[in-house]
């Protein structure tokens, strides 16, 4: 599988926008972005045209971007979302936020997706009672998250413990017993990522 081993940041420069990809630094005077705004490349500060399929692109590539999956996977997030009733684009993004690496993220336990991602193919998180190492496991309503008991007296978990973390309405954390727990499937109101959703189901309905 194809992974982006270039600096992070220039990602965000390319799209035009924070995508909050390295944790602490994208939230203080250290974020790159925040200095040369503009698009990588010695033409980046060039003005260009850019066509509606252009910004559409754009849109899908973001969204790949923030939640950090490749193209054939968001592909088939894209199809299963427009075989589910309700909103394609909705549906699509709820089957992201239910992804266990983000979960794990939204818990506040990983400083970005990436990290949270790291975590869960080291195998320290359990679903039900039940190891699960796999990054693109898709959460449901009742679902129960935890680190595994043999890691909870780690370092990093214990800072876990001490941090206040803001979590969305449908999921539930408990610091103290580093447990998660799905109470809803999270609709478009919860996700407070800037995203045109229906730009990119343009773009794949064509």
């Amino acid at each position: 599988m194809a992974t982006y081993r270039e600096a992070k940041c220039r990602l965000c420069r390319r799209e035009g926008g924070k995508l909050f990809l390295k944790g602490d630094k994208c939230y203080n005077g250290k974020c790159p972005f925040e200095k040369r705004p503009t698009p990588p490349g010695q033409h980046g500060l060039a003005r260009k045209k850019v066509s509606e399929y252009g910004r559409q692109l754009r849109e899908k590539q973001k969204v790949k971007r923030i939640y950090g999956v490749q193209e054939g996977q968001f592909r088939e997030y894209y199809e299963k979302a427009d075989r589910m009733k309700g909103i394609t684009g909705e549906n699509m993004l709820s089957l992201l936020e239910r992804r266990l690496d983000n979960v794990v993220f939204r818990m506040g336990i990983g400083g970005s997706r990436a990290q949270a991602r790291q975590l869960v193919n080291h195998g320290h998180f359990l679903v039900n009672g039940k190891k699960v190492n796999v990054p693109s496991f898709i959460v449901r309503v009742g679902d129960v998250v935890t680190v595994k008991e043999s890691k909870t007296s780690n370092k990093y978990f214990e800072a876990v413990k001490a941090t206040k973390v803001n979590t969305p309405k449908w999921l539930e954390f408990d610091p103290e017993k580093l447990q998660g727990k799905i109470l809803a499937l999270p609709v478009r109101e919860d996700i407070d990522s800037q995203i045109s959703e229906h730009m990119i189901v343009e773009l794949y309905s064509k």
